[in-house]
C-alpha cells in the first residue's frame, strides 16, 4: 500500500515545527492534552507567535523507520490541510499510537479532527467527549 503524500512549498516548514527537547517539555508541562485511541494531542496556547507549530513524537512500537516516516507525513500533511482551521497560534505536540500505522491518509486525518474538536482548536468545532479546556 503506497500513499504519496506532498508538502510541496506549501508544507510544514521549520517556522511551524517544534524540534528542541526543551519545547516539547515547555508544552507537556503546561500544556493540556487529549486523546483518543490513535493520538495523544498536547496543546498549548501561545499568543507570541503568529501560527501554530507541531512537533510528532512516533515510538519505534509503531513500527520500522518507513512505517514511522510515513505517520509523521500524514500528520503533518493533516495539519496543513488543517491549518485555516487552527483558531489561535498553538504549540502541538502529537503523539502516535499503534492503530495509526495502518491507517490511511483519510483515516489519520479524520482522527485528528476527533481529537482536536476534543480539545476546542478547530473553528466551529463542537466539543464532543471529556476533553479538558486548553490553557
Amino acid at each position: 500500500m503506497l500513499i504519496q503524500v506532498t508538502l510541496g512549498v506549501c508544507g510544514l516548514n521549520s517556522n511551524y515545527r517544534i524540534k528542541k527537547n526543551s519545547e516539547f517539555q515547555n508544552v507537556f508541562k503546561n500544556g493540556s492534552s487529549t486523546a483518543n485511541r490513535q493520538f495523544v494531542v498536547y496543546v498549548l496556547k501561545r499568543n507570541d507567535q503568529p501560527q501554530f507549530r507541531l512537533g510528532l513524537s512516533v515510538s519505534k512500537r509503531i513500527g520500522n523507520a518507513v512505517t514511522r516516516n510515513r505517520v509523521k507525513r500524514l500528520v503533518r500533511e493533516s495539519f496543513h490541510q488543517l491549518s485555516d482551521q487552527i483558531k489561535f497560534p498553538y504549540d502541538f505536540v502529537v503523539i502516535a499510537r499503534k492503530p495509526t500505522s495502518d491507517m490511511s491518509f483519510e483515516e489519520v486525518k479524520g482522527s485528528l479532527i476527533h481529537v482536536l474538536n476534543r480539545a476546542r482548536v478547530l473553528r466551529g468545532s463542537k466539543h464532543v467527549g471529556k476533553g479538558r479546556d486548553v490553557k
